[in-house]
């Protein structure tokens, strides 16, 4: 028992006086970045996912038939 108590108070003590914790400005310019590229990435993904939809619907079913 006694090694979970001293696990959890080197715990709290690293985290208060050893980690090196963002500012909020850093933060949100962090948190934008990650929107940006998300919303990026989706638009590229959903360009290529109608783009082969396309493709399958309009050459590859078609000339089954």
């Amino acid at each position: 028992m006694s090694d979970i108590l001293l696990y959890i108070k080197e715990s709290y003590n690293e985290l208060v006086h050893n980690v090196t914790w963002p500012t909020w400005p850093m933060l949100f310019s962090s948190t934008r970045l990650v929107l940006v590229a998300s919303a990026i990435i989706a638009g590229v993904i959903f360009v290529m996912d109608a783009l082969s939809s396309t493709v399958l619907t309009d050459f590859l079913y078609k000339l089954g038939q």
